[in-house]
């Protein structure tokens, strides 16, 4: 950019560089002047050099948070995304049978992609969508922003907790359960914490390499050793009792939190508008909603139907469970950092979320200065205690993802983006030709996510107190494993 030249009220003429930002300063005006620099500096120096203080740190800022790629952005989303959905869904084909689990998985993720296209389309509508509850003002105003806002930080403090709860039983099965679980607990609620210092998700994305290596790994591990073991036991494979219909005894409750895991494995549209928020060149999000989705949909499948097939219905949850000591220790061990790094942005998000709120009009929502560092320190302290209680008040692995997919997700992967499209996207009346298929897609999603809200809830709830009831899971901060 060329230099300007600007006239003081002392006829100085100064030349600057916009880059640099470079303001006259009062001593540049007391030489022209003859007026001492210290009569003016309190008058003049002082307010100037606040605001210039105020300009840097929101230029800063403002670059610090627009760096995320469209590659970088499927890099955070499967950080977000491929964790602990993918180990609970073996147990889900064990429960619904080979071929409603696989229809359910295609289906489902490919009604997760065409939801997350609509999540975007309102981004690039209303470029000022910095996070789902700005979405959901838009749609019914104040109530609907607080509304909204209230589920999206509880489902994003239930996800810190599910992998506060993950981390727990990696601990126990790493060491034989070696300490009290509070203890475990305790550990993995500090990792969570520690990771989650860094405020910017394109610094995240960096950590999502090691993550994805890190689920991969760990489900390839799995499957391999499950099909070995399977494979020595007396009849081979083909004495695995695995089936292509669900298990005989197939309660409703059963039926729903086995679907309401498959909803939580596709979650990643809820975080995606804080996602985009960060990108350089929102419209590129398509690229990674596709890479990222058809990715999930493999890798969900695959590790359901083979895990299953090997193992048949004494499949475990978490997945990682199912193969035999040392086994099951070393895929743990390479799943950990998926557990925390996943688990941390989950903090990322949510923090950022209330700290922006806020600060809304302040420098201090940057977190660049010592008030923005120490209030976001604070902040993310307390979001990983509360999910640490969550997860030791919750202590079932399904009962805990499925609570979670039911009461939050159902609507940010679902019903909240059908209705989204209903009222600010869509043009014109719902009976012209360009209007027909998303208009029926749409009603499909909306039905798809009231009935997983409603159903799901039910079947979660009724789960939990049936485990508590039959002694079949350890209580509330207990050191049983």
């Amino acid at each position: 950019m060329d230099s300007k030249r600007v006239d003081t009220p002392n006829n100085v003429v100064v030349d600057y560089d916009d880059k640099k930002d470079i303001t006259p300063k009062a001593t540049d005006y007391a030489q022209d002047s003859g007026v001492m620099a210290g009569e003016i500096s309190g008058e003049v120096s002082d307010v100037d050099l606040r605001d210039d203080l105020e300009k840097q740190k929101t230029a800063e800022g403002e670059a610090h948070f627009h760096r995320l790629g469209w590659k970088r952005l499927t890099i955070v989303l499967i950080v977000e995304a491929i964790a602990l959905g993918s180990l609970s869904l073996p147990k889900v084909f064990a429960t619904l049978g080979m071929v409603a689990a696989t229809i359910l998985c295609v289906g489902l993720g490919l009604l997760a992609i065409y939801t997350s296209d609509i999540v975007g389309q309102v981004k690039l509508k209303f470029p000022e969508v910095a996070h789902y509850a700005d979405a959901g003002g838009l749609v019914a105003g104040r109530f609907g922003y607080e509304i909204v806002g209230a589920m999206f930080v509880l489902q994003l403090i239930f996800l810190v907790g599910s992998h506060c709860l993950t981390g727990t039983i990696a601990f126990n099965t790493l060491t034989n359960n070696g300490t009290c679980s509070v203890v475990f607990g305790v550990v993995s609620a500090i990792i969570l914490l520690i990771v989650a210092i860094p405020p910017s998700f394109s610094e995240v994305a960096i950590l999502g390499y090691i993550d994805f290596a890190s689920i991969i790994c760990a489900i390839g591990i799995t499957i391999i050793a499950t099909g070995i073991q399977s494979s020595q036991k007396e009849g081979g494979l083909s004495a695995v009792d695995w089936s292509a219909w669900p298990k005989p005894d197939l309660s409703f409750t059963d039926a729903f939190i086995a679907i309401s895991n498959i909803v939580f494995a596709y979650s990643f549209s809820m975080c995606q508008f804080s996602f985009m928020d960060e990108m350089h060149t929102p419209a590129d999000y398509k690229k990674s909603i596709w890479a990222l989705g058809l990715i999930e949909i493999f890798i969900y499948t695959v590790t359901g139907a083979v895990v299953y097939a090997f193992v048949g219905s004494k499949v475990s949850a978490p997945a990682l469970l199912s193969a035999a000591s040392p086994v099951n220790k070393i895929a743990f061990g390479v799943a950990l950092p998926v557990i925390f790094i996943s688990g941390s942005i989950n903090t990322v998000v949510v923090g950022r979320y209330i700290h922006g709120r806020y600060y809304k009009d302040s420098i201090t929502r940057f977190i660049n200065t010592p008030k923005g560092w120490t209030t976001w320190l604070i902040l993310i302290t307390a979001i990983t205690v509360i999910a640490f209680v969550i997860a030791e008040a919750i202590p079932i692995f399904e009962d805990l993802l499925s609570i979670s997919s039911s009461l939050f997700i159902s609507g940010f992967s679902f019903y909240f983006p059908s209705i989204m499209w209903y009222t600010l996207l869509r043009e014109g009346s719902v009976f012209e030709r360009k209007n027909w298929f998303p208009a029926i897609m749409n009603l499909v999603t909306f039905i798809v996510g009231i009935v997983v809200l409603g159903a799901g809830t039910y079947a979660s709830i009724d789960d939990i107190i049936i485990q508590f009831r039959g002694n079949d899971v350890r209580h509330v901060f207990s050191c049983a494993p």
